[in-house]
């Protein structure tokens, strides 16, 4: 099993975008999806990808990829910034990442246990 890489950037990137704003991972996975189709990739389960994108949001940021936003910095109590984990995770796997190894392959070369802390941390420092 390994992960969706194209919707963990997407919801890492909206975390990016959320100051003021609800985080709402549901709305990004059916607005992901309505892309996928539109390019000749159809979702198989719309339900289902939406429920991933929870599930994706709840492990982000337990592993520490993602933490609340401050007040300061418009947090309102269901919005994140990125950890310096989540910038990392983000550039590794942003699409438009250039490179010879490509690291969402290495990623997932290390199955669902890729985003664990310590995994992931050391994955990151292998990669650079």
């Amino acid at each position: 099993m390994k992960y969706d890489w194209d919707l963990i950037e997407r919801l890492l990137h909206e975390v990016q975008n959320s100051a003021n704003e609800p985080f709402v991972p549901r709305m990004y996975a059916e607005d992901l999806a309505t892309e996928s189709d539109q390019a000749g990739h159809p979702v198989a389960d719309l339900d289902e990808f939406k429920v991933e994108a929870t599930k994706y949001e709840a492990q982000l940021l337990k592993a520490g990829f993602i933490a609340s936003r401050p007040e300061s910095e418009g947090g309102n109590g269901e919005n994140f910034v990125l950890t310096d984990r989540g910038l990392q995770l983000l550039s590794m796997i942003d699409s438009s990442f250039p490179g010879e190894q490509h690291p969402r392959e290495v990623l997932n070369s290390h199955g669902l246990a890729a985003l664990t802390p310590e995994v992931f941390d050391t994955i990151a420092v292998d990669t650079v």
